[in-house]
């Protein structure tokens, strides 16, 4: 009979100890269920934020002509090499000259004629109309010569730097396309100054204008700034990215830059009122460079995808997403979720 009380007894004991601990883990659920994060939120302001745009090109020369004759003929000589710095006007090449002596023989010939012709028109001995003729002759030999001349004698149109030589002394300019894809004898190109191309997007065409001044870097040049303006403003928009190309003249009398580097430039556009966000208010979307935010709202947390700009101290320009007055989450937003509930620090 002892046994069995004890037995009845260790029952109770058992049922009532269960009951315990399955009370007390349904009241730690209810308030885990019922617990707010806390979070630090801060307002929203405007600032007056400077407008400057980096953006990013290739140096390209200023000018760049390929030189060549309009028709195939042997070199004579040529008279630089890659790397020459020639003047305007300047003896490049000299082609096959047969053709050419045989037009000046003849243009000296008709000059001499036409002088003998118009003096005799001059006492009378002979008709206006033959020294009409002579003088057609004589102006379309001219033109000719003019013409042998210039593709005889190959001049520089620019001050520049010689790029290219495709052909050896003796050679036959075939007009064959060379590596460049230019048919060209030898290249010149004008590098004082030099210009930058870069795409500007469409939402700033209306602020670039012809002549206004760019700050230009270059990695190469690390320590160094040059200054640069507005060349040309290219027309038209691209429609698939959305941008116009602006070239930005940079003087260059120290020949420190070379077409082919890269090259930073930033344009000012003025002040504009813009909000402002903390940088502790802005995550970023794992694998992707979408930037978000958690803006407070009646205790509770929305997330809004941001765009931002550049950074000024500890803040980020905004570009759109955000309003004035609006508070966001600056503390606390690690485990949040669009529309959690929230508590404000105070």
């Amino acid at each position: 009979m002892k046994t069995l009380s004890a037995a009845k007894y260790l029952v109770v004991f058992l049922a009532i100890a269960l009951a315990s601990c399955s009370g007390g883990q349904s009241v730690d659920m209810e308030s885990e269920e019922q617990s707010v994060p806390l979070v630090r939120v801060s307002t929203l302001v405007t600032q007056m934020i400077e407008q400057e745009v980096d953006y990013t090109g290739n140096v390209q020369a200023f000018k760049e002509n390929h030189i060549s004759p309009n028709q195939p003929s042997r070199i004579r000589k040529i008279f630089v090499e890659v790397g020459d710095m020639v003047k305007q006007g300047q003896l490049l090449v000299e082609m096959d000259n047969t053709s050419f002596d045989q037009v000046k023989t003849q243009l000296d010939n008709l000059e001499k004629e036409f002088a003998r012709l118009d003096t005799l028109n001059r006492i009378g001995s002979i008709p206006q109309q033959q020294v009409d003729q002579v003088k057609t002759q004589l102006d379309i030999m001219r033109t000719n010569y003019k013409t042998m001349t210039e593709n005889t004698q190959l001049r520089s149109p620019i001050n520049g730097v010689i790029t290219g030589r495709y052909y050896n002394d003796g050679d036959i300019y075939s007009m064959t396309p060379n590596p460049t894809g230019k048919a060209a004898v030898v290249s010149v190109m004008q590098i004082q100054p030099v210009k930058v191309l870069v795409n500007v997007p469409e939402m700033y065409f209306p602020n670039v204008k012809q002549g206004m001044s760019a700050a230009v870097t270059l990695d190469i040049y690390p320590d160094k700034l040059f200054n640069g303006k507005v060349h040309l403003v290219h027309p038209t928009i691209d429609p698939m990215t959305r941008t116009f190309t602006v070239e930005v003249e940079v003087v260059n009398n120290e020949m420190f830059i070379r077409p082919g580097m890269f090259a930073r430039v930033r344009f000012g556009f003025g002040q504009i009122e813009r909000v402002v966000v903390p940088d502790l208010a802005v995550q970023r979307q794992p694998g992707t460079n979408d930037r978000f935010v958690f803006v407070v709202d009646d205790n509770v947390a929305k997330r809004k995808v941001i765009r931002i700009g550049r950074r000024i101290d500890d803040s980020f320009e905004v570009l759109s997403g955000l309003t004035a007055n609006q508070k966001v989450v600056v503390a606390g937003q690690a485990s949040l979720l669009d529309g959690n509930t929230v508590e404000v620090e105070k």
